[in-house]
């Protein structure tokens, strides 16, 4: 329910937002915005996980954002919406993502045994991207040409349902600290023990990247395939069609994860998310067919949902619970806070060398991350597993062979 949610809302802002302006640069400004609080606080939101009861955390984060909704449903009835309000909107909304989805991420291992966790991270991802990616837009197309209001009342509901749903989770998800330490404290262990791991940067600068060209791409896509002007020529509700091409992909990716990695390993699978990344975010610069488009998104798709499951199981099973949090706003703070850059890049770009500049460009600093596919091998990533397995420290891991390519 959440992530139908959230597919709903990070389609609704620039549909609704070109009823206000058609300037590139304010309309990847939503992007920028939504996505700005995992630079500004994704480390916080991390120590915040390791301290807090996880769950609570995700209850909290789900009210404001209900809440929030709630408000600026009120505003546009009143006739008070403006590209100003859904900026606010972008934002707030932003700033709750970076909580929820850090403990929910870190919540995890508490609830399914760390050898099962790439089956458990595939299913999961059915799930969410389903809901966020397959259900999510083209659903989104249908509130908005229903109303702008009905467009954000639904999700402001959907995230109601949520809170309810996760009331019935019982446990106690806090993690026990032995001994108090201050937030800065906390959130340089965090840095300390990613930044030191040779993998974890490797993965964590790759995903950055990734994340900097797809960002930049779709925060200009709406101008490119939305509109009788645009290239590709779609309404509102095909636009919302084609991005579900995308989530279909990752919906069967997610179920077939779990195969993939067993038949092929984990490095290649990688190695074959980011060629399907390049021919995502590239495909646009040379044709603007509908249907060539959407098979492009699909196979996408597909990559995607392989590199997060097989980097998302693997930084799950080498950290220490207690620094689970930590450790993933960390990787966040570089994987996602590069993505209003990446917005920002992309309308600017747009506006001075046109949108086709940069579909190519964006696909160019996407294939080029293969080449830190020469640090990521299997050997690595499962010496680093036996040695969390082992229960040896992080010092010792971080200066063993995992650091020196054993």
């Amino acid at each position: 329910m959440s992530s139908l949610a959230d597919g709903i809302v990070k389609i609704a802002l620039p549909l609704v937002a070109i009823r206000f302006t058609r300037s590139p640069v304010l309309i990847a400004g939503l992007s920028f915005a939504v996505t700005l609080p995992w630079l500004l606080f994704a480390l916080q939101a991390g120590a915040l996980a390791d301290r807090l009861d996880r769950r609570r955390a995700m209850l909290g984060a789900n009210c404001a954002r209900g809440l929030l909704l709630v408000v600026i449903v009120v505003a546009l009835a009143l006739g008070a919406g403006s590209i100003w309000a859904l900026y606010v909107v972008a934002l707030s909304v932003g700033v709750a993502e970076t909580i929820y989805d850090t403990s929910a991420q870190s919540i995890m291992p508490q609830v399914v045994g760390r050898d099962l966790l790439p089956r458990a991270n595939g299913r999961l991802y059915a799930a969410e991207l389903a809901a966020n990616q397959f259900i999510g837009p083209p659903l989104a197309g249908i509130l908005i040409a229903t109303s702008a209001v009905v467009a954000f009342a639904a999700p402001a509901g959907l995230w109601g349902v949520a809170i309810v749903a996760l009331l019935f989770v019982r446990g106690d998800f806090k993690v026990e600290r032995k001994v108090r330490t201050s937030l800065r404290a906390d959130i340089a262990e965090g840095l300390s023990f990613l930044w030191s791991n040779r993998l974890l940067r490797a993965l964590a600068v790759m995903v950055g990247l990734f994340n900097t060209a797809t960002s930049a791409t779709s925060a200009i896509l709406v101008l490119f395939a939305v509109g009788p002007r645009s290239a590709m020529g779609l309404s509102a509700q095909l636009f919302g069609v084609l991005l579900a091409g995308s989530a279909a992909g990752s919906v069967l990716g997610s179920f077939g994860a779990e195969l993939a990695i067993r038949m092929i390993g984990r490095a290649r699978a990688l190695l074959v998310s980011l060629v399907s990344g390049g021919l995502f975010v590239g495909i646009p610069a040379l044709t603007a067919n509908p249907v060539i488009v959407g098979v492009a998104f699909f196979v996408g798709g597909v990559g995607i949902v392989l590199w997060n499951v097989v980097t998302v199981s693997f930084r799950q099973r080498i950290t220490p619970d207690r620094l689970l949090g930590r450790v993933n706003s960390c990787y966040r703070l570089v994987a996602w806070g590069t993505m209003p850059l990446g917005a920002a890049a992309g309308g600017l770009l747009a506006q001075t060398l046109g949108l086709r500049a940069v579909f190519a460009l964006m696909a160019v600093l996407t294939l080029a991350l293969c080449l830190g596919m020469l640090i990521v091998t299997d050997s690595r990533m499962d010496a680093a597993e036996r040695e969390a397995d082992q229960g040896l420290s992080a010092g010792e891991t971080l200066s063993g062979r995992v650091a020196d390519g054993g």
